[in-house]
């Protein structure tokens, strides 16, 4: 199993978990305050005066700075079912580059990694 099919199923398994969804504990997920949390972040990405490819690559931008490499996964692969093309991830991820300087560069490194995954994966 790749990254990306390791990451698809433990987000999966896990997020269920944390939702209490399936979970084999009666539903006992996390609290109020963590489901609304979870769908805030959803409707955040939901199309509005921006559309949602724009939305993922900024998310993708802000994970990039942020060092999230579980966000950075998350958001290379919402972009590529958005129809994000390689020339638009890549200039995500120089704004990211520029924006968040060399501490970036680690991080980069596995996006390109997982958006290889990924589009092997979705062909």
């Amino acid at each position: 199993m790749n990254r990306y099919e390791q990451f698809q199923a433990y987000r999966e398994r896990m997020n269920a978990r944390i939702l209490g969804e399936g979970d084999g504990q009666g539903g006992r997920g996390g609290s109020i305050v963590t489901k609304r949390f979870f769908r805030l972040d959803g409707q955040a990405y939901e199309p509005g005066a921006l559309p949602v490819k724009t939305k993922e690559l900024l998310g993708l931008v802000a994970s990039m700075v942020l060092r999230c490499d579980d966000c950075v996964g998350y958001h290379v692969d919402r972009c590529v079912a958005e129809g994000a093309t390689d020339e638009e991830l890549w200039e995500a991820f120089d704004v990211a580059l520029i924006v968040g300087g060399s501490i970036v560069i680690p991080h980069l490194r596995r996006a390109v990694e997982f958006l290889d995954q990924c589009r092997e994966a979705r062909a």
